[in-house]
């Protein structure tokens, strides 16, 4: 993905939010130059808070990418022994028709919540016995609550307000079906380097052209603009 391209996904991801009622946290605004100049984001950036923007390696955004911004992230060491910081808290935005791809997660259990837009259409799968994706085998969720038996390939459709339970095995793709669709999601703790796990070989982070300086930093640019 060219640097410009993603500036401009930015900028309508932070007007979209805001429509919405949502307003982003301040280190979100911080420059590049701002964000090496402070000595206090160690905690921020172990915890890999702030913009992610995707295409899954495919150079495909519109047809197969994400918008993410990870508001909070626990420790997994508290996690482990069940007590503290258990949690995560990120905004998402999946465009009309835009792809995130099938994938589970090994540790994740998560609530993916409509907060507003279009339709947000999720497609399920189970695993076997391995944890591997079962074409054949459905998943029971719960909706708001609510347990539902969902077939192999069958899609649940969430209207704004409403949300699913995934949990650990539940292989899940959505999309935004009929416009653009703003998503909570509140989960266990995240780990976005080990703990995607997807039917197809991809990448899970972008490989970015800079063909402009950066408005803010991605969390995969910590590394590398950060000298971490």
């Amino acid at each position: 993905m060219k640097r410009s391209e993603i500036n401009d996904i930015m900028r309508d991801a932070d007007e979209m939010m805001r429509r919405f009622g949502f307003a982003l946290p301040p280190f979100a605004r911080w420059t590049p130059d701002e964000f090496r100049a402070r000595g206090d984001a160690h905690a921020l950036v172990g915890a890999r808070l702030g913009w992610d923007i995707t295409d899954y390696g495919a150079g495909r955004f519109d047809e197969m990418g994400l918008f993410l911004f990870t508001l909070r992230n626990g420790r997994l060491a508290d996690l482990k022994r069940g007590g503290g910081m258990c949690y995560a808290e990120k905004l998402l935005i999946s465009r009309k028709d835009q792809l995130s791809p099938m994938h589970t997660h090994a540790l994740k259990a998560e609530d993916i919540i409509n907060r507003g837009g279009a339709t947000l259409t999720v497609e399920l799968f189970g695993s076997d016995e391995n944890g591997d994706f079962d074409a054949t085998r459905g998943v029971t969720v719960a909706c708001d609550g609510i347990a539902r038996a969902v077939p192999a390939g069958g899609k649940l459709q969430l209207a704004p307000g409403e949300s699913v339970t995934l949990m650990p095995g539940d292989w899940h793709a959505f999309w935004g079906e009929g416009g653009d669709v703003l998503i909570g999601e509140v989960s266990t703790v995240n780990d976005d380097l080990t703990d995607n796990i997807f039917r197809d070989p991809i990448g899970r982070f972008a490989t970015i052209e800079e063909d402009e300086p950066p408005l803010h930093l991605l969390v995969s640019d910590y590394e590398r603009w950060l000298n971490l």
